[in-house]
């Protein structure tokens, strides 16, 4: 999947990579996705995270040209939030997917507006009239007429990149590009940056001209879906955030670690991982095992709390700090910042992958941190109940175990540890103390199945990806002149 040695000599391809996440920016950062970028394209990067003194000194090293992301407005609310949520509920009765239908029983329908929730009958009469195609392609023609970035726009007309590659298609910022760049005819790749965004997420907005995604899984699902993807190219890479796993670089060794985090090397590690505060409220799971812990249930053990990095703002000392020294909490330095804002140094990622490479046991609910631990093939504890008082999420965690289409097969896999109580818990995280090889070759498998390559040149996969769409999309259209007609077009309005 070379670019074509003829072609670049004489036209390097200008490329616009779009981050608006800290998982992505670990991609950009901390992979060899922009040094192979960089050999036959001239790299420019719109990110959120640009514009603190912090990150900027990250980005400084990429030596790509790295910019602020534009100014982006919302939609209307009518009519264009109520045709975005209808041509969702189309589809959703149409084609009705286990994540989405709890999501919507156990979540949204307790907090979506009662104007929200009565479209659902047009939309269930629409799904049953098989119309949910003709409902999307008239609510996307009506969202990119609104001008949501006309900085974005006018960025676009100067740079004149070759080709967007957008890494969050599900996200709000993103999409605005989009739109400025369809206007434009630039074309537009979508990478899908985590496993569970096809099936979880709502509808992605606009139809890209191409998809990268980690897994034959995750195309899979991605054309059952969005049945229009099946005609547009979609390259299969792996999880680029996982190269950085295999490099050496991050390692420190378990003396350095522990005395990072006011550990003891001699001790095993019990790692619990939070995920966001903003779905479930699983620190109580976590307080309950430190409890434990704490009062010597698990013998002579420590435990690490990991927050989530997105959504840290230090809230939970005052919980912890009661269980020192048998318990300690990570910090971030991003409290206070906006989500969108925060970025991760060489210090953070190296915090990151050795919380998992030393970790003896990690204990969680239905994340992601249950592929970091398998990678390094350290157990994994996985909550099947609701930790918090009163259990209100109990259903909806059943639900994300043994419904929920990315996360059932893991669960059920046998490569986690499914624990119905606290209980059950400690009886877990004991057992795998004393066998830490005890489901070994299902933890292979999950790793497998969500990561499809596990080789560490994912960024390098991703960024062979770029190219060979640069080739076959972009090159195709130059012939013919049309990005630059487009381009004198839009400068008319």
């Amino acid at each position: 999947m070379r670019f074509g040695d003829k072609i670049i000599e004489k036209n390097r391809a200008k490329i616009l990579l779009l981050s608006s996440s800290l998982l992505v920016d670990r991609v950009f950062l901390y992979t060899d996705l922009l040094e192979t970028l960089k050999q036959s394209g001239d790299v420019t990067i719109w990110a959120t995270s640009v514009g603190n003194n912090q990150n900027d000194s990250v980005w400084r090293k990429t030596d790509v040209t790295v910019e602020n992301f534009p100014k982006i407005l919302p939609f209307r609310e009518f009519p264009y939030n109520f045709l975005r949520r209808l041509n969702e509920f189309v589809w959703d009765y149409r084609f009705p997917l286990p994540s989405r239908t709890s999501m919507q029983r156990h979540v949204r329908n307790k907090q979506q507006e009662f104007l929200i929730r009565a479209l659902k009958l047009p939309a269930r009469v629409l799904a049953l009239l098989r119309l949910e195609k003709f409902v999307e392609n008239k609510t996307e023609k009506l969202l990119l007429g609104f001008p949501r970035s006309t900085e974005a726009e006018a960025r676009l007309r100067e740079l004149k990149p070759d080709v967007i590659v957008t890494t969050g298609p599900f996200q709000f910022e993103q999409p605005a590009i989009f739109a400025a760049a369809k206007k434009l005819g630039i074309p537009t790749l979508a990478y899908i940056p985590s496993w569970d965004n096809v099936t979880t997420k709502n509808r992605m907005l606009f139809k890209y001209d191409g998809y990268i995604v980690w897994s034959e899984q995750i195309k899979k699902e991605l054309h059952e879906i969005y049945p229009h993807t099946k005609n547009q190219p979609a390259f299969i890479v792996g999880a680029p955030q996982y190269d950085i796993f295999k490099q050496d670089r991050f390692y420190q060794t378990r003396e350095e670690f522990c005395a990072r985090q006011s550990l003891k090397p001699e001790l095993p590690i019990i790692v619990y991982a939070i995920g966001s505060p903003n779905f479930l409220k699983e620190h109580h799971g976590a307080i309950a095992l430190a409890e434990r812990v704490f009062r010597g249930e698990l013998g002579k053990v420590q435990m690490l709390v990991r927050p989530h990095p997105i959504h840290d703002n230090a809230e939970l000392h005052d919980f912890f700090d009661r269980f020192a020294p048998h318990v300690r909490l990570q910090q971030t330095p991003n409290v206070g910042k906006r989500l969108t804002e925060r970025s991760q140094d060489k210090e953070q990622i190296t915090e990151w992958v050795n919380t998992f490479r030393h970790a003896d046991v990690v204990v969680n609910l239905s994340s992601t941190v249950t592929i970091d631990a398998a990678l390094f093939d350290h157990p994994v504890v996985n909550l099947d109940f609701d930790p918090q008082p009163g259990q209100i999420d109990q259903e909806l965690i059943k639900d994300i175990n043994h419904k929920w289409n990315h996360f059932q097969p893991i669960a059920e896999s046998g490569g986690v540890w499914l624990v119905n109580d606290t209980d059950e818990m400690v009886a877990a995280v004991k057992k795998y103390l004393e066998d830490p090889k005890l489901h070994e070759t299902q933890r292979r498998w999950m790793t497998n199945y969500v990561c499809g390559y596990l080789d560490g040149k994912c960024g390098e996969r991703m960024a062979q990806a770029i190219n060979e769409f640069s080739e076959q999309i972009y090159l195709e259209n130059k012939a013919q002149n049309k990005i630059e007609l487009n381009y004198k077009i839009a400068e008319q309005f």
